[in-house]
């Protein structure tokens, strides 16, 4: 695995200016042949996708909805509808792909990006599938996603607990994914920006192997975001690494008045 490298930009807002700090990392982990995990880490939109169905389609799934919003993030504003519009496009990818003729191909999307609305900055999270967005604020941790998946079903009507959900034996069975026979409407949440905002976006490949708590822990041990991928990368791999994991962690620091230009430094 290459060593995640922390990027940095400035966002200026009428108050003043946010800098964000990311880094990102994906692996295939200790028991699969192939990464069917694809990342898009790249202002203003952060992006963890995780392919299934077949040995070669996850791959081209999770692969074809990255690029085609990699395209949203280019343009520097990202919408709602740029999210949809991108994803019926990878759908249509997917489906004229001669390799993915499995029904069960496709992809989760999940991610974060940064949104100015009416002058004020805010943050979109959006979620198809079962990989998730978590945010550290204040020193707590909440996962900001719901997994679109059997268990988590289950656990919402009371039939299993967040304990039992844990070990059952369909934890891998999800509900909704990007592909050629789901939709490509995701769950979004908005939350307003709030300095020290850390968010984790990450596959299921690591919270198989690490708590929240886990993650927690390496968050507030870990200044630096390539510093904190690396440490929860390690730790998921040496924790048997049963799937590919990936990993992105993003920061946001406010900065008003004569701070407004000035990046932070840990």
């Amino acid at each position: 695995m290459p060593d995640p490298t922390t990027q940095s930009r400035i966002v200026d807002v009428p108050s003043g200016a946010i800098e964000l700090r990311w880094a990102a990392a994906t692996d295939t982990g200790r028991r699969r042949d192939s990464n069917q995990d694809a990342v898009l880490a790249q202002y203003p939109l952060f992006i963890v996708a995780d392919g299934m169905g077949g040995h070669i389609g996850g791959e081209i799934a999770s692969a074809s909805a990255v690029e085609r919003l990699r395209g949203v993030a280019d343009r520097g504003v990202v919408t709602p509808e740029d999210i949809e519009d991108a994803l019926e496009r990878a759908v249509g990818d997917i489906a004229d792909h001669p390799e993915t003729t499995d029904d069960g191909t496709g992809t989760t999307v999940t991610g974060v990006y940064l949104d100015i609305v009416d002058g004020e900055p805010q943050w979109t999270t959006l979620n198809i599938g079962d990989s998730r967005v978590y945010l550290l604020r204040d020193q707590a941790i909440a996962q900001v996603t719901t997994d679109h998946s059997v268990v988590q079903e289950l656990v919402a009507a009371g039939r299993l607990s967040p304990e039992e959900a844990e070990q059952h034996p369909y934890g891998n069975v999800i509900t909704r994914a990007v592909g050629p026979s789901d939709g490509v409407t995701p769950d979004y949440v908005r939350l307003d920006v709030v300095d020290g905002d850390r968010f984790v976006i990450c596959s299921d490949g690591l919270t198989k192997e690490l708590t929240d708590y886990g993650i927690l822990h390496f968050l507030l041990e870990n200044a630096d975001p390539a510093a904190a991928v690396s440490a929860m990368m390690t730790a998921a791999l040496e924790n048997g690494g049963r799937d590919n994991v990936t990993i992105i962690v993003l920061d946001a620091h406010v900065r008003t008045g004569e701070d407004a230009s000035s990046p932070k430094t840990d």
